[in-house]
C-alpha cells in the first residue's frame, strides 16, 4: 500500500515545472496523512444495547468478547428495524400444547447417534471462522448434509428445499425452508461458525458446543420433522424454515443480513427460536442443580417464551430454569430487531453454561448428547406445534374475547 501511495504522489512532485520553495513542506505532510490513512485498521460500528453504538477494530471486537461484552456489528445494517410493522409481528400464541399425538411418536425417532457423527465432521474443520476458507469449507459441507436430509427424506418432490444465503466475506449463511399453507414463517435457527477469539485467522476452533451443538441439534430435529407426510406436502398452516448463521461471533452479521431482508420484503415471521449451545451439562450439576433447560427471558418475546415453557414441560423429561444472557448475545437479537417475535433457549442457566468456548478446547468431550437430545426433543416440538398454528385465528378469537 506505501509504494503505491509513493508512486501516487512523488510523480506530481518531481515533473512539476515549476516548484515553490515551501511545495516540499505541504507535499510530504500530504503523503504522511495518506500513508497514516492506509494503515489505519478497519472501524466498524458496534451496538451494545439499544442505541448504545460506537466505533471499534476488528482486534477491538475480540477484546470485548474476551471480557464478556456481547454486540451487534451493524456497519452494514444500521436501517434494520427501522421498517417494522408491529401489526404483523406480535401473532397470539397458543395457551397450550395441542398435537401431542403427532408428536410423542416422532420423538422416538431422534437419535444421538446421528448427531454425534454429524458434530464430529462439523469439529473436524480447523475452524469455521467466517472469513476463513474454513468457513467456506463447512458452509459448503453444511448445505450439502441439509439437501442430502431433503433427498433422503424424499422432500425435495414436494418444493422442500435448501440453498445458501451468499454474504460477502464467504463463508454462507444456510436456509431449508419447507413450503405451507401461507407464507407466514416459523424459524428455527442456530449458528455455524466458530471462532478462536485469541488469533481468529490461525488458531484452531473446533466450537463444539458453540455452536456446533446447536446446529446438529436442530438439523436432527429436521430431519424427523420430515418424517411427517403432513408437513413435507406442505398440509401446516405456515412456512417453516431452517436457519444456520454465518458470522454471528462477528456480531450477529449473517442474522442481520437475512432478517434485514425479510423485513424489507415484508415477510410475514410469526416466530424465531435460536438454539445456541445445547451440550454442556456438567457446570450445571457441578452446581448441585438439576439438570435443566435454559430459557432466556431478556430481549425475547415473553409469549413466545411462555408458550416454549409449556413445550418443554410437555415434550422434554426435564424441566425449565429461567435465565438471561444480555443484549445482542445470539442471532434471535437479530429478528428482534426487526420487529419479529423471538426467543433463545441454551444449555442451562447462562452463569453454568460452557466456559471453553472460543479457544481451542471447545471440545466433543465435554458435551452430553443425552442433553443435546432434550433440546431436539423440544425443537421438534415447538416447530410442529408452530407450524400448524392458526394464528389468525387465534388473534382474532383474542379479539372477540376482548370485546
Amino acid at each position: 500500500m506505501k509504494a503505491s501511495l509513493l508512486a501516487l504522489v512523488l510523480p506530481a512532485a518531481v515533473s512539476a515545472r515549476f516548484i515553490e520553495a515551501n511545495e516540499a513542506n505541504r507535499v510530504l505532510p500530504y503523503m504522511d496523512a495518506l500513508l497514516d490513512e492506509a494503515n489505519t485498521p478497519e472501524q466498524y460500528l458496534i451496538e451494545l444495547s439499544p442505541g448504545e453504538t460506537t466505533w471499534v477494530t476488528e482486534e477491538e471486537k475480540w477484546e470485548l468478547r474476551r471480557n464478556g461484552r456481547q454486540f451487534m456489528d451493524i456497519t452494514e445494517h444500521r436501517e434494520l428495524g427501522a421498517l417494522r410493522i408491529t401489526s404483523k409481528s406480535t401473532p397470539i400464541f397458543p395457551e397450550k400444547v395441542q398435537l401431542q399425538s403427532e408428536i410423542h411418536p416422532m420423538l422416538k425417532n431422534l437419535s444421538k447417534d446421528l448427531m454425534k457423527e454429524h458434530l464430529e465432521k462439523f469439529t473436524s474443520f480447523h475452524t469455521r471462522y467466517y472469513k476463513s476458507d474454513y468457513g467456506r469449507q463447512s458452509s459448503e459441507w453444511l448445505l450439502k448434509t441439509v439437501q442430502d436430509t431433503i433427498k433422503e427424506a424424499g422432500a425435495d418432490k414436494h418444493g422442500v428445499k435448501a440453498e445458501h444465503f451468499k454474504h460477502s466475506w464467504g463463508q454462507n449463511s444456510v436456509i431449508a425452508t419447507i413450503p405451507g399453507q401461507s407464507k407466514s414463517t416459523v424459524v428455527i435457527g442456530a449458528h455455524q461458525d466458530s471462532i478462536n477469539l485469541w488469533l481468529p485467522s490461525v488458531l484452531p476452533a473446533p466450537g463444539a458446543d458453540d455452536d456446533g451443538s446447536g446446529t446438529v441439534t436442530i438439523l436432527e430435529a429436521f430431519r424427523i420433522l420430515l418424517s411427517s407426510e403432513q408437513v413435507v406436502q406442505g398440509n401446516a398452516s405456515n412456512t417453516i424454515e431452517f436457519h444456520w448463521y454465518s458470522a454471528e461471533e462477528g456480531g450477529l452479521l449473517g442474522s442481520q443480513a437475512i432478517f434485514s431482508e425479510y423485513e424489507k420484503q415484508g415477510r410475514d415471521v410469526k416466530a424465531m427460536l435460536q438454539q445456541d449451545m445445547t451440550g454442556y451439562v456438567q457446570g450445571t450439576l457441578d452446581a448441585g442443580k438439576p439438570e435443566s433447560v435454559g430459557v432466556i427471558t431478556d430481549f425475547v418475546d415473553p409469549s413466545l417464551t411462555s408458550f416454549i415453557k409449556k413445550v418443554i414441560e410437555e415434550y422434554c423429561e426435564i424441566p425449565w430454569v429461567e435465565t438471561k444472557c444480555g443484549y445482542a448475545c445470539s442471532d434471535h437479537a437479530s429478528a428482534s430487531k426487526a420487529g419479529y417475535p423471538s426467543a433463545f433457549v441454551i444449555e442451562s442457566t447462562f452463569g453454568d453454561s460452557d466456559q471453553h468456548i472460543h479457544n481451542t478446547d471447545d471440545l466433543i468431550k465435554y458435551l452430553s448428547f443425552d442433553h443435546m437430545l432434550q433440546h431436539a426433543r423440544m425443537t421438534l416440538a415447538l416447530v410442529y406445534e408452530l407450524g400448524f398454528t392458526e394464528f389468525e385465528k387465534l388473534k382474532n378469537a383474542y379479539r372477540e374475547e376482548e370485546l
